[in-house]
């Protein structure tokens, strides 16, 4: 019997994410595959090693399906996001074969590398919009508080223009996702759960006015409604309405978490910001080590085991719950020597942060460019930014699957 089998340690509480790396570090040194513990109660396996990590992302015996594993979430009390107007809905990121493919085929052709780098000019426009009221709140003596005034709001604004969300309605999402994704699988809060519920009541409503419309309009959630009317069969009600959600959870709250991953890094190494100041070509490398260094998902949502399955030495009995730990496997130094040193010169730096095999982010162009051209604004025109405070003293995101500052503040 292993180590992992005979005891499970306490994740995701506030003292583990306020040291994560460290705790993540010392899990993995006990073996490639740790039995752990949330909050809420419900023990599941936590993959830390690279290797093994893509072997759990593709393995045919590990699935999403959350009725495999219900009688551990029934009895932690893990919110149920399945039923339709409740939370995250019948969606691709929480659907196995042969349902996946059918649910993610329609949304893949808006996430292409060229219609993803069409958005650029409008990304360009948002991000200078943004430094140009820092630089407004800076000239009358206001706090500054990147996460709030820049990481936050740009892919808020640039996911809410691509699904055809109204500007007056962005500072809501914004607020309603936070609270949706701050539990994770912990035992739901009644603020989590409110922000899941306002989420999906606003999209109802939404794909209803679209749907009622001659002309829904040109964005991609009139797309889909246009794709239902062709063919009654492609998208349920149910799946139309997860769609419209995971989309914007998703496609959103992660781009938020690795631009403000990336601030914090930057702001806590100067000498890698001014290399990039001076040579901002390397920034399509920097992103990619952003994305490894700090992972915005730190961990993967639950897949369960459909029979026993041998990982990485360890049993995982049926209907257990599996999780990878993407923050641990950035960081695996099997990967390299440093990798728990940032380089942004770095040509080899592999991750998993946008996931491995059918469950691909499929927004993953769109968060790359979102974060070359904001890191690329926020370098060049604030060339003189530093923070306020120590990187050590940063309050992260706590509780739920995300990773990032909550607040960034800094001074010109």
């Amino acid at each position: 019997m292993t180590m992992a089998e005979q005891d499970a340690p306490l994740v995701n509480d506030p003292a583990f994410k306020a040291q994560a790396h460290a705790r993540y570090a010392g899990l993995r040194s006990r073996g490639a595959v740790q039995r752990v513990r949330q909050p809420s109660g419900l023990d599941l396996y936590l993959v830390l090693d690279h290797e093994w990590a893509r072997t759990a992302l593709t393995h045919p015996d590990l699935l999403k399906d959350p009725e495999i594993g219900r009688a551990g979430l029934d009895a932690a009390g893990v919110l149920n996001y399945q039923g339709r107007g409740q939370g995250l809905g019948s969606n691709m990121l929480m659907a196995d074969p042969p349902d996946h493919a059918r649910l993610r085929g329609p949304v893949a052709h808006a996430f292409t590398p060229r219609r993803v780098e069409a958005l650029r000019p409008r990304i360009q426009e948002i991000a200078d919009e943004l430094i140009d009221a820092i630089e407004a709140k800076a000239a009358r003596g206001e706090t500054i508080d990147l996460v709030a005034d820049f990481t936050g709001p740009l892919p808020v604004m640039v996911i809410c223009e691509l699904l055809g969300v109204p500007a007056q309605a962005q500072a809501d999402f914004r607020r309603w996702t936070q609270a949706a994704v701050s539990g994770g699988s912990a035992t739901p809060s009644v603020m989590q759960q409110e922000g899941m519920l306002a989420l999906n009541a606003y999209f109802i409503a939404l794909i209803a006015a679209k749907q009622a419309a001659a002309d829904p309009g040109d964005d991609l959630l009139a797309a889909l409604i246009r794709l239902n009317r062709e063919d009654e069969h492609a998208l349920s009600a149910d799946e139309l309405l997860g769609t419209a959600v995971i989309l914007l959870v998703a496609g959103h709250e992660t781009t938020v978490n690795l631009l403000g991953n990336a601030a914090a890094a930057l702001l806590d190494h100067p000498g890698q910001a001014e290399l990039l100041r001076r040579q901002p070509q390397l920034l399509p490398g920097a992103v990619e080590e952003f994305l490894r260094f700090d992972a915005p998902v730190d961990q993967t949502p639950l897949r369960f085991a459909v029979r026993d399955v041998e990982l990485g030495g360890v049993l995982v009995p049926k209907g257990s719950a599996v999780a990878v730990s993407l923050a641990a496997v950035g960081r695996d130094p099997s990967l390299a020597p440093d990798a728990s040193a940032l380089d942004v010169t770095r040509t080899d730096g592999r991750h998993l942060s946008f996931g491995h095999g059918i469950h691909y982010c499929v927004g993953a162009p769109l968060a790359r460019l979102e974060g070359q051209v904001a890191l690329e604004t926020l370098l060049r025109r604030l060339p003189t930014l530093r923070p306020v405070g120590a990187y050590a003293d940063l309050t992260w995101t706590v509780g739920g699957i995300m990773h990032g500052p909550l607040a960034l503040p800094v001074v010109l």
